[in-house]
């Protein structure tokens, strides 16, 4: 997400990097750009992210990647939020996926 932040603030995108104090005490973040929003919780960091957000879009991780996916999808079916869901499939990383959920 490093790379992804950088160059939307270089080319003028306002950037929150929203992130829980354990990450960010541990040198997990790496370096942030625009403006910093540091919370306790991660339960705390995915409501911070939906109030902050516009859409959502997913880019090839590990099982915290899924989670939050699962997670963001979830609450559009609970009318929570109808923010769009983006997943960039790079290298075909979410094939699986798609072929799971159809």
């Amino acid at each position: 997400m490093g790379c992804v932040s950088t160059v939307a603030h270089v080319g003028g995108s306002q950037v929150l990097g929203i992130i829980p104090i354990a990450l960010a005490e541990g040198n997990f973040a790496g370096k942030i750009v625009g403006e910093e929003l540091r919370v306790l919780t991660m339960q705390d960091w995915i409501w911070k992210m939906l109030d902050n957000s516009d859409t959502f879009i997913a880019l090839p991780g590990g099982i915290g990647t899924f989670e939050e996916i699962f997670q963001i999808a979830f609450w559009v079916q609970l009318n929570i939020h109808h923010k769009p869901i983006g997943l960039l499939n790079i290298n075909d990383f979410f094939n699986k996926l798609f072929s799971f959920l159809d």
